[in-house]
């Protein structure tokens, strides 16, 4: 039996939940490290707000991620279910996985208006796949 090579979209869909992974740990080890961890694993009656820079910037950036992921993941699977993976829709998820990956050290260097290009340039990525989703 041979294996096929996974579709575009898909290696791209993984590499997205592996950022995912990334930004969840990095945002729960900035704030661990700033609210402590008995704060942390208690259950937090006494809702407390991140004020350092690292771990707000990294609570704002996943939060961010979570707001496209799941269109993502949508556009990903239905782009390889219907058949019409490739060409557009591939490019444009690939477009979607540096944009995001771009867009997270961006927050951290935090270069006037550059994050909100980069994020224009996700959400165009993910236009394009659905342009693409209904050729």
């Amino acid at each position: 039996m041979t294996l096929q090579p996974l579709p575009t979209e898909i290696v791209m869909l993984g590499l997205g939940a592996v950022l995912l992974l990334l930004q969840l740990f990095l945002q729960s080890v900035s704030a661990t490290l700033e609210l402590g961890a008995a704060y942390k694993a208690g259950p937090r009656d006494d809702q407390r707000e991140l004020r350092g820079v690292f771990a707000g910037r990294a609570e704002r950036a996943f939060r961010n991620l979570l707001e496209t992921f799941p269109l993502f993941a949508a556009l990903a699977l239905a782009l390889v279910v219907t058949g019409r993976n490739g060409g557009l829709g591939a490019f444009a998820a690939e477009i979607w996985i540096v944009a995001r990956v771009i867009y997270v050290a961006l927050y951290f260097i935090q270069i006037p208006f550059a994050r909100s290009l980069v994020w224009f340039v996700s959400i165009f990525a993910l236009v394009a796949m659905l342009v693409r989703l209904f050729q």
